[in-house]
């Protein structure tokens, strides 16, 4: 048994130094209870990301529970006809965008789910120019990444500086660090600021319900312990005269 768990061991632990390895990630500031965050992020998505990227799971009026009315999401997120009623798509079909982009743009309906808060919040802050690549773009977080960078004039444009340094025992340590070359419209603080909103959007878009679920838990639990008490004192009062 124990030579079966020390082989299993062994076979895993590669799989998971690899796994450790990668740039690091910073913390999302994310906060689903901050209505005015979602509603900036869902305003982000639909103008710079929902041209290319679908969001096939989510309907409009689903926004409503961040506090946008029919009319508010009428006049300032549907711009091509569709119906409050009708979930995020585009008109790019998976075989155009295929050809066009060399792979077809994914569906983001759960890509908060899928990738993680915090490696959605790096990726969008870690484009850098990168003439080798067919888009000009290239990515800390995702090496060799076919999309550009749909936040450029926003952000600005970063270049990497890969510095070598020699750490303990004399072992080398590459250092890779982003430097903005050229500033965008917005200050690297608001840029920060709005990537956050976007995530933050993003993630209440993966489970829209997941803070109804939450107060609703709260609830069951409370009541639970209620009933807890309830059936303790029954439980006396069955048992008292029994020896």
């Amino acid at each position: 048994m124990m030579k079966n768990l020390i082989l299993l061991l062994s076979l895993l632990m590669p799989a998971l130094a690899l796994a450790s390895e990668g740039a690091h990630l910073d913390r999302a500031p994310i906060n689903m209870a901050n209505t005015a965050s979602l509603q900036r992020g869902v305003k982000v998505f639909v103008n710079y990301c929902l041209n290319c990227h679908s969001a096939a799971s989510m309907r409009y009026n689903r926004l409503h529970d961040i506090g946008l009315s029919d009319a508010q999401i009428k006049a300032n997120l549907l711009f091509a006809g569709e119906k409050v009623g009708e979930t995020m798509t585009i008109a790019m079909n998976k075989k155009d965008g295929k050809a066009w982009l060399g792979a077809a743009p994914p569906d983001l309906s759960v890509i908060a789910r899928a990738r993680g808060a915090d490696w959605l919040y790096t990726y969008l802050r870690s484009f850098y120019r990168d003439d080798t690549r067919p888009t000009g773009w290239n990515n800390v977080v995702f090496p060799n990444v076919g999309m550009p960078h749909a936040l450029w004039q926003l952000q600005g444009e970063q270049r990497l500086k890969v510095a070598e340094q020699t750490g303990e025992h004399g072992a080398m340590t590459v250092e890779h660090t982003l430097i903005l070359d050229k500033p965008g419209t917005l200050s690297p603080a608001e840029y920060d600021a709005l990537v956050a909103d976007l995530v933050n959007y993003l993630v209440f878009m993966g489970e829209p319900a997941k803070m109804q679920r939450m107060q609703l838990g709260i609830i069951v639990l409370l009541f639970l312990s209620l009933f807890f008490v309830v059936t303790l004192y029954l439980k006396k009062e069955f048992w008292k005269d029994v020896h």
